[in-house]
């Protein structure tokens, strides 16, 4: 059952948009340094790495994540191999704000997804929620002048953003649904070690295609390490447990309200 809208639940859902934006920011910055699709799989592999102390008994056998394993296939292939490697190519002919005003349309698909998919009734305040958001969202980018979004110029990478809003709606959807054992869904490092463990396999497969079909490089340095520490750390790690832990709490429909 969901719960009330807490002050803590708030802020659990803030926080995540907060480092997602850091991430587009700081993944603009290195985008001349790494493939995208490659460095979200160095990203998710280093958070795999710092997850591994805190739950490494569930990639044990009787853990139960065999058995659950077409669930966390299916949130490792969108919260992990889809969302942000395909955020990552779109900044690499998208500016930040872009990326950001594009993602502003999360709870649009949130709406959408969940009234054809998850037999979700829409109802008005859902619907004004989300107006509000984007309204929000289009005020801060243009900073209270709408004359700068008719000048801001459309690119292929926005529909990248797209398809990453599309992909974080459906996790988001399949979050609170409990098709795995009680052990992993009690403990948050193990629910999100089994994301990134199947999430891997898929960005895995995707940047050895990107390496094999491009003629890409990583430029190695003290840039590109604080880059993946921050992207590890912030936007996957902590970032993924605040947004798990309050849609758990109020259910995605709340999310909208937000």
């Amino acid at each position: 059952m969901n719960q009330r809208l807490t002050p803590s639940t708030l802020a659990l859902l803030l926080l995540p948009p907060m480092l997602w934006a850091g991430n587009a920011v700081v993944g603009r910055m290195v985008s001349d340094l790494v493939p995208p699709i490659l460095l979200n799989f160095m990203r998710w592999l280093l958070a795999a790495a710092i997850l591994l102390p805190l739950a490494g008994w569930v990639l044990r056998p009787g853990s139960g994540l065999l058995r659950s394993w077409r669930r966390f296939a299916l949130l490792g292939l969108l919260g992990v191999g889809m969302y942000n490697a395909l955020q990552y190519m779109a900044l690499k002919t998208s500016t930040p704000i872009n990326v950001t005003l594009v993602a502003s349309s999360t709870p649009v698909f949130m709406l959408v997804i969940g009234g054809l998919f998850f037999g979700q009734r829409i109802t008005r305040p859902q619907v004004l929620g989300a107006l509000l958001s984007m309204t929000g969202v289009l005020f801060v980018l243009s900073r209270g002048q709408w004359e700068v979004l008719r000048q801001m110029h459309w690119v292929p990478g926005d529909f990248f953003v797209l398809l990453a809003t599309a992909a974080w709606a459906w996790y988001s959807w399949l979050l609170p649904r409990r098709d795995e054992p009680e052990a992993i869904r009690a403990d948050w490092a193990a629910f999100l070690l089994a994301q990134v463990v199947f999430g891997l396999m898929w960005s895995g497969g995707f940047a050895t295609g990107e390496w094999a079909l491009s003629d890409a490089t990583v430029h190695w340095g003290w840039p590109l390490a604080a880059a993946l520490l921050y992207v590890a750390i912030g936007p996957a790690i902590v970032a993924y447990r605040c947004w798990g832990l309050a849609v758990q709490r109020v259910g995605p429909k709340a999310t909208l309200n937000k």
